[in-house]
């Protein structure tokens, strides 16, 4: 079950490879993450001390919270990897000069929180706007086959 994408991410950047990673929550953020209550535009992975964290992600707590536990809505939370995958994912990062950024956050067959992140490449101008034009013909492709098997 998808809880949140993260629409921005793939406008703004190439994804090359994508990964998935568990996420470190507290109880009363994943009773807010099954109401949807996640907002992952500005969000981004750092790898800190040979750790992975998760920083901008905005988790907002529910009515129903403890009044005396109002968690920190935008707190860093720790993502769960892999020694291996870390490494692989610091070098290319240090190296090629790429960035890590969140794709989106599910529930899994287990009922584990989860989050799908990327390792990615800024666009260029010009390639947002490809995929603008792309996304355009898309739809207009889209609604005339549509009109075809109406008529």
């Amino acid at each position: 079950m998808i809880v949140a994408r993260n629409k921005k991410a793939f406008f703004d950047y190439e994804i090359l490879e994508q990964l998935e990673a568990g996420i470190s929550l507290f109880g009363s953020e994943v009773k807010a993450l099954r109401k949807a209550r996640v907002n992952l535009k500005d969000s981004f992975v750092k790898i800190i001390k040979a750790e992975a964290f998760l920083f901008g992600m905005h988790i907002s707590y529910l009515d129903t919270t403890n009044p005396y536990y109002k968690p920190n809505e935008k707190r860093d939370r720790k993502l769960l990897l892999h020694k291996k995958q870390i490494d692989k994912l610091f070098g290319q990062v240090s190296l090629q000069g790429l960035s890590i950024v969140p794709l989106k956050i599910y529930f899994n067959h287990k009922n584990k929180a989860k989050v799908e992140i990327a390792l990615v490449k800024g666009k260029n101008l010009h390639d947002k706007r490809e995929s603008i034009k792309k996304k355009i013909l898309d739809k207009e492709a889209l609604a005339s086959f549509k009109n075809y098997y109406k008529g």
